[in-house]
C-alpha cells in the first residue's frame, strides 16, 4: 500500500501572519445614519469597531493539493478566512473564537486589535477624509514582537449593496434630503513578523486603490487575494539579497537584514533627526538607556511607532527589553500608571491628561521636539559621557537630511518606480551613515567595559569600572549599570558574541589598544600614548577634570545652528577627523524580482508559482561570477525554502547542504530538523543514501542535543568575606582581573602564605588588591617630558618608579619599562640611560658607609659602561634588587629561547613582588617576594644555554595562550588524517593492489600510522605513533621491507612533514636527562638526520609549513607555545 505523502512544511518565515478588515458593523450604523439624515447633522457620533473579515495563511490547503482536475478556475479552495455575518443581532464587539479553520497567531490580541486600528475612535464623518497609515507593535506574552501596518480608509454610506454605486470617481452620495453626507471609516490591518513599514506601507497604498472601486461583496475576494499573495512571499535571508515583487502600480522591495544579528530596517532613521535637535536626541537615548517611563505625543499617529522605532535601531545592538507600545487608545491611557520601565506613545491631544495623572515620567513632544519631565523632582536623568556627546554631535551635523538637495542635480525621472528606487538608494545610504554613528556613540561609551571583565568566570568588575570614569559622567554610568539592557551586553561581551558593537570596536581601536588586548601583562599608557594625550589639549583638560573635580561641563559643547538647520554638510576644514561621519558606503546589495502570482489561487497556479520561482533562481545562480559565494548561498536559501513548499524535500535538503558548505551563519538548522522529522521512512532512507545529505543529517538531526547550553551567568566582582584556600584564592584573584595565569597565582599563593597557615585571610586580600590598583593608578598617572620620551621606543610603558633617590649620576627617581633602566633626574626633568636588561652583566645589594650609617644601595654592572650605577635605594633597596634580577632575567630567557612571553611574565612577577612588599610590610615581606623570582631561580638552576643549532636555526616563538588561565595544546597546524594501522595502495581504478605494515607496528594493534609523504624520487616516507624512527618505501618494490631512519634519544614521533628537501619529523626525545620536544631534521636525499632542535618543554604535536621558508611547530600543554624556524 502506497504510503501518504507528508504534508509539506510552512515557507519560513513568511512575511504575513494575518490580515484583518475592522471597522464598525453594518448595524450600528443604522441608527447614526437614521439620526443624521433626521436632525441634519453635520458629524455623527463615535462608534464602536470590531473585527470583522480575518485572513491567515496558508490560504492552499492539503486538501486542495491533491484535487485532480485540471481546469485551474472550477477547482475550489478551502475557506482560511472569516467573515463577521451581517445578520448577527448584536451590536457589541465580536468576543468568540475564530472559526476552527482560522488559526490567529500569537501575540495578535482580536479584542484589543480594533482600539489599535482606530485609536482616535471610530468616526462617521460628513465629508471625505484622505486615507491615511499608521504602525503598531504587537508582543506576546513570552515578549515576542509582531509587527503591524494599519491603513484607514472612508466609504460614502448609502446602501447595503453598493458602497460607490458603481461610480469610479469618488462622488459622496447624499440620500434625498439629508443634510450632508456620511463617510464611514474601515481600516486595513497587515501583521508581519517582521518590521517591513514602508514595504507594507506600499502595499496596502496599492490595496486601496482596488477597494475604493469595487462593491461591498467583492472587498473580502480583494484583501483575500492581497493576502494571499504576500502569503507567498518568503522574507529575504540575512545578507545582500533583497526581494522586489509586483503590486501593482509600484514595485514593492523587501530589505533584507544586514547579517544574522541585525534587525531588519524598513523605515527612515532620519525622522528624529528632522524633529528633534542632536542635544535632544542624545537625552532621549540616555532615557532609553538608563530605563526611564517613557510617552512619545504626537498629532500624527504613524509618527509615534516610526520615531520609536528608529531611536531603538540607534541602540542596536543593545535591546530595548521592556513593554513597548508605541500607541495607546484613548481607552488605554491607564497603561501608563505601570510602575516599571515602559515606552509608549499617546496622541497629543492627550497630553496634559497624562501629565497631570502620572509622575515620573519623560513626556518627549514629536511635534514641537520637546523633552520634559511629568515630575521634575523625582526624576534624575543624566547627561551623556561629554566627549562621546561633542563627538556625536558635530557627526551628526555633517550629514545631508533633505533628499531634495542631496540629488537637486539629477534630472526627474519619468517614471513612478525608478523615482521610488532613486529615493529608495539615498535613504539607504544615510540609514548606515546613521547606524555608523549611533554605533559609534555606543562604542565610545562602553567601549572600556572589556578592560574590566573576566571571561573565564564571567565577572565585571563594575566598582573599578566607575573609577576609571570622569567625575561628571559617573552618575550616567552609575544608572547604566544597573538596567536590565546593560546586563544582556554584559553577557554578549562575556560571551565574546563577535556583533555590530564588538565589529565597530575592533574596526576603530588604535593598532596600540589591539595589541595591549592580546597582552596578559598589566596594561600601562605607552610612550606612544603620552605623548599623544600631552598634545592633545582636549585630553589634558578632560584629564584635570578627572582629577581636580571641579564643574565637569566647565567645558562648552560647541554652539549649535538652530533646529532643523543642517540643510548644508559641514565643511569638513578645520573640523577633527575622529567627529566625521565614517567615509564607508554601505555594501552593495542585489535584488531578485518575485515572478507573478496567477489566480484563482488554486494549488495548480500555486505549484506554478513555486516552479517559477525555482526556474528564475536557478537561472540566476547560474549567472552568477564563480566567486561570489555570498549571493550564491542566499539563492541556495531561497530555492530550499520555495522546494519545501512544493514538497520536494529531497531537494530542499539538497540546496540546504549546498547552503551549509557555502555559508553556515544562515544556515537554517531547525528548519532542516523539522524536515528531515517530517519525511516518512522510504524518503529519509533514500536521502540517506546520498553521501553528503547523510552527513547533513548526522551534523544537524542525529546531534541535537550536544550542544552544550551557553553560559550566560554574570557576576559583579566582590572582595572575599572568608579565608580562601589555594582553589579558591586562585580564583578570586582571576576575577580581580589581576592576573590569569594559574602558575603565576600559585606562586602568589605561597609568597602571601610564608610563615603562616597555608590560607588568606580576606583582610590580607583586600591589601593586596588595594597595594595593584593603586600601583595601577599611580601609573595611569606618569607623565614624561617630551626630552625623555625622545630616548624611548614608543610601545615601552613605564611599569615602576622608585622614590626619588641619590644616585652617583645625579638626584632622581629610577624608572623601569619591560625594555630598560633609566634615571629621571629631578629639578630639569632629564634622561640618564642606566641600562638595558640585555646589556646588564651583575646586579647586587649592599651597603655604602655615610658617616655612622649603612645605607643600602643597589649596584648594576653592565656590558658597554665601565662605571657602575650606584643607587642608594635606603628602604626600597632589596626590593629593587629582586625586580631588576627577575626582569633581567627574563630578558634573557627571551633572547636564548627567542620568546617575547618570557618578558611580559617577568613584568607580572615584578609587579606582583612590589604588591606583595606593600601588602605585608613586614620584615619577612622581602623574602615573601622572593617566591616570585621564578625566571631569577630558573636561570641560577639551569644556567645552560640553549643549543647552538636549536638556536641557529628558531626564528620566533609565540604563545597562543597567553592571557589564558592555562597554557593549551596546540595540537593542529596542519591536519594530516591518519589511515589506520597500515597504508593501503590502490589502483587508478580503485582496486586493492597492496597493504603496507611495519613489523614494530604489528605487535601492537592500536598503534597507528600519523601520516605519510610522497617523494618525487619514487620514495613513500611514513611515520607511525608510538615509534622512535621513520620509514621509507621504494615506490618501484613494494613487497620489500622499509628503510628505517634512526632518530637518536627519541621517545616518540607524533608528526611528519616535507619541507623542500627535507622531512621535518616532530617528537618526545631526551635533552639534559629530561624529556622535551624535540624536532628532527632529516636530509631526504641521505636519509640522515641534519639537525637536533630541541623544541620546545613539552612534546612537539604538529608542524606546518609556511611557504618552505619557515616551519611552525606547537608544543603540548605543559607549554602550549608555537616555535617558527627557519628553513635552510
Amino acid at each position: 500500500m502506497a504510503e501518504a505523502t507528508p504534508h509539506p512544511l510552512a515557507l519560513p518565515s513568511g512575511l504575513l501572519e494575518l490580515c484583518a478588515l475592522l471597522g464598525p458593523s453594518r448595524d450600528s450604523l443604522r441608527g447614526p445614519e437614521l439620526v443624521a439624515q433626521k436632525k441634519g447633522a453635520s458629524s455623527l457620533s463615535a462608534l464602536d469597531p470590531e473585527v470583522l473579515s480575518i485572513f491567515v495563511p496558508p490560504f492552499v490547503s492539503k486538501e486542495d493539493t491533491q484535487l485532480a482536475g485540471t481546469n485551474c478556475a472550477l477547482s475550489k479552495t478551502r475557506r482560511r478566512s472569516f467573515r463577521k455575518k451581517r445578520e448577527k443581532p448584536k451590536t457589541e464587539p465580536w468576543k468568540g473564537p475564530p472559526p476552527e479553520d482560522v488559526s490567529v497567531p500569537n501575540g495578535v490580541d482580536l479584542l484589543a486589535l480594533p482600539q489599535l486600528c482606530f485609536p482616535g475612535g471610530v468616526c462617521v464623518a460628513s465629508e471625505p477624509k484622505e486615507d491615511s497609515v499608521h504602525f503598531l507593535v504587537l508582543t506576546d506574552v513570552c515578549g515576542n514582537r509582531t509587527y503591524g501596518v494599519v491603513a484607514q480608509y472612508y466609504r460614502p454610506l448609502h446602501d447595503e449593496s453598493c458602497f460607490y454605486n458603481g461610480k469610479m470617481h469618488w462622488e459622496p452620495f447624499r440620500p434625498p434630503g439629508a443634510a450632508a453626507g456620511c463617510f464611514v471609516p474601515f481600516a486595513v490591518c497587515v501583521v508581519s513578523r517582521f518590521p517591513y513599514y514602508n514595504a507594507l506601507k506600499d502595499c496596502l497604498s496599492c490595496l486601496l486603490t482596488h477597494l475604493k472601486l469595487c462593491k461591498d461583496f467583492e472587498v473580502d475576494n480583494h484583501i483575500k487575494d492581497f493576502a494571499a499573495k504576500l502569503s507567498l512571499i518568503p522574507s529575504p535571508p540575512p545578507g545582500p539579497l533583497h526581494l522586489v515583487f509586483n503590486m501593482k502600480p509600484l514595485q514593492i522591495v523587501f530589505p533584507s537584514r544586514a547579517d544574522p544579528e541585525s534587525p531588519v530596517v524598513d523605515l527612515d532613521l532620519h525622522l528624529p533627526l528632522l524633529c528633534f535637535r542632536p542635544e535632544q536626541v542624545l537625552q532621549i537615548l540616555t532615557c532609553l538607556l538608563t530605563e526611564q517611563r517613557i510617552v512619545f505625543f504626537s498629532s500624527s499617529w504613524a509618527l509615534l511607532a516610526l520615531v520609536a522605532e528608529c531611536f531603538l535601531a540607534y541602540l542596536h545592538p543593545l535591546q530595548w527589553q521592556h513593554t513597548f507600545v508605541p500607541i495607546l487608545s484613548g481607552q488605554m491611557l491607564d497603561f501608563v500608571m505601570a510602575p516599571t520601565s515602559f515606552l509608549m506613545g499617546c496622541h497629543l491631544d492627550h497630553f496634559q491628561e497624562v501629565s497631570k495623572e502620572a509622575d515620573g515620567l519623560i513626556l518627549i513632544n514629536i511635534d514641537n521636539g520637546s523633552v520634559t519631565y511629568s515630575n521634575d523632582e523625582d526624576i534624575d536623568v543624566p547627561d551623556i559621557p561629554l566627549l562621546a556627546a561633542q563627538t556625536f554631535i558635530q557627526r551628526v551635523q555633517s550629514l545631508q537630511l533633505h533628499h531634495d538637495l542631496d540629488l537637486a542635480h539629477l534630472g526627474a525621472s519619468t517614471d513612478l518606480n525608478e523615482g521610488r528606487a532613486r529615493r529608495r538608494a539615498w535613504q539607504q545610504g544615510l540609514n548606515y551613515q546613521l547606524q555608523q554613528v549611533a554605533l559609534q556613540l555606543l562604542v565610545s561609551i562602553f567601549r572600556e567595559v572589556k578592560n574590566h571583565l573576566n571571561y573565564e568566570h564571567r565577572v565585571f568588575n563594575s566598582e573599578e569600572f566607575l573609577k576609571s570614569r570622569a567625575p561628571g559622567d559617573q552618575q550616567f554610568y552609575k544608572q547604566v549599570l544597573d538596567t536590565y539592557m546593560f546586563h544582556s551586553f554584559l553577557k554578549a561581551r562575556l560571551s565574546r558574541r563577535m556583533d555590530a558593537f564588538a565589529q565597530m570596536d575592533l574596526n576603530t581601536q588604535s593598532d596600540e589598544d589591539r595589541l595591549s588586548g592580546m597582552l596578559p601583562s598589566p596594561r600601562r599608557p605607552t610612550i606612544e600614548k603620552m605623548a599623544s594625550r600631552n598634545s592633545s589639549s582636549l585630553h589634558i583638560t578632560h584629564r584635570r577634570m578627572v582629577v581636580s573635580m571641579p564643574n565637569l561641563r566647565d567645558i562648552a559643547v560647541p554652539e549649535l545652528p538652530a533646529r532643523n538647520s543642517s540643510l548644508r554638510k559641514m565643511d569638513s576644514e578645520g573640523s577633527r577627523s575622529s567627529s566625521t561621519v565614517p567615509s564607508v558606503t554601505p555594501k552593495a546589495t542585489c535584488s531578485f524580482k518575485v515572478p507573478e502570482i496567477h489566480f484563482p489561487l488554486v494549488s495548480q497556479c500555486v505549484q506554478a508559482y513555486y516552479s517559477d520561482c525555482v526556474g528564475l533562481l536557478s537561472k540566476a545562480m547560474s549567472l552568477l561570477a564563480p566567486d561570489n559565494s555570498v549571493l550564491l548561498a542566499r539563492y541556495f536559501y531561497l530555492r530550499g525554502a520555495v522546494h519545501l513548499m512544493q514538497g520536494q524535500l529531497l531537494d530542499a535538503l539538497l540546496d540546504f547542504q549546498s547552503l551549509y558548505k557555502t555559508d553556515i551563519r544562515i544556515f537554517p538548522a531547525d528548519l532542516v530538523r523539522r524536515t528531515v522529522e517530517s519525511m516518512s521512512g522510504p524518503e529519509r532512507a533514500q536521502a540517506e543514501r546520498v553521501p553528503e545529505l547523510r552527513r547533513l543529517i548526522s551534523e544537524v538531526v542525529d546531534k541535537p542535543g550536544e550542544a552544550p547550553k551557553p553560559d550566560d551567568r554574570v557576576k559583579n566582582f566582590e572582595l572575599p568575606k572568608k579565608h580562601m584556600q589555594l582553589d579558591d584564592f586562585v580564583k578570586r584573584v582571576q576575577e580581580s582581573g589581576i592576573v590569569k595565569d594559574t602558575n603565576i597565582i600559585n606562586r602568589l599563593f605561597e609568597a602571601l602564605t610564608v610563615g603562616h597557615q597555608k590560607q588568606i585571610d580576606p583582610e590580607t586580600f583586600k591589601d593586596f588588591y588595594n597595594c595593584w590598583k593603586e600601583a595601577e593608578a599611580e601609573a595611569q598617572e606618569v607623565s614624561l617630558p617630551s626630552s625623555v620620551m625622545e630616548h624611548l621606543d614608543k610601545n615601552e610603558c613605564v611599569y615602576k618608579l622608585s622614590s626619588s633617590v641619590k644616585t652617583n649620576r645625579g638626584v632622581g627617581k629610577i624608572a623601569m619599562t619591560q625594555k630598560r633602566l633609566f634615571l629621571l633626574t629631578e629639578g630639569r626633568p632629564g634622561y640618564v640611560e642606566i641600562s638595558t636588561f640585555r646589556d646588564i652583566e651583575e646586579v647586587r645589594s649592599t651597603t655604602v658607609a655615610f658617616l655612622l650609617l649603612r645605607i643600602p644601595t643597589l649596584k648594576i654592572k653592565t656590558a658597554s659602561k665601565k662605571e657602575v650605577f650606584e643607587a642608594n635605594l635606603k628602604t626600597e633597596c632589596d626590593v629593587w634588587h629582586l625586580m631588576v634580577k627577575e626582569m633581567w632575567a627574563g630578558k634573557k630567557l627571551a633572547d636564548d629561547h627567542k620568546d617575547p612571553q618570557y618578558i611580559q611574565q617577568a613584568l607580572t612577577h615584578v609587579l606582583l613582588m612590589d604588591a606583595v612588599v606593600g601588602t605585608l610590610q613586614s620584615p619577612g615581606a622581602i623574602y615573601a617576594a622572593s617566591k616570585l623570582s621564578y625566571f631569577d631561580k630558573m636561570r641560577n638552576e639551569m644556567p645552560a644555554a640553549v643549543p647552538k643549532t636549536t638556536s641557529e636555526t628558531l626564528k620566533h616563538k609565540i604563545n597562543p595562550s597567553a592571557g589564558e588561565t592555562l597554557p593549551h595544546a596546540v595540537d593542529v597546524l596542519l591536519y594530516t588524517p591518519g589511515t589506520g594501522s597500515g597504508i593501503v595502495v590502490v589502483t587508478t581504478g580503485g582496486s586493492l593492489r597492496q597493504e603496507l605494515k611495519v613489523e614494530e607496528n604489528s605487535k601492537d594493534p592500536s598503534t597507528s600510522f600519523l601520516g605519510f609523504q610522497l617523494l618525487p624520487e619514487e620514495q613513500l616516507w611514513a611515520a607511525c605513533a608510538g615509534l622512535d624512527g621513520v620509514y621509507i618505501w621504494s615506490l618501484r618494490d613494494l613487497a620489500r621491507p622499509p628503510q628505517r631512519v634512526h632518530l637518536q634519544d627519541c621517545a616518540e614521533v607524533s608528526c611528519m612533514i616535507r619541507v623542500k628537501k627535507q622531512i621535518w619529523v616532530g617528537g618526545t626525545g631526551r635533552s639534559q636527562g629530561k624529556y622535551k620536544g624535540k624536532i628532527y631534521v632529516i636530509d631526504a636525499q641521505r636519509k640522515t638526520v641534519e639537525k637536533e632542535l630541541v623544541a620546545h618543554a613539552d612534546a612537539v604535536k604538529t608542524l606546518c609549513s609556511a611557504e618552505d621558508r619557515y616551519v611552525l611547530s606547537g608544543s603540548g600543554s605543559g607549554e602550549g607555545k608555537i616555535a617558527i624556524w627557519k628553513v635552510e
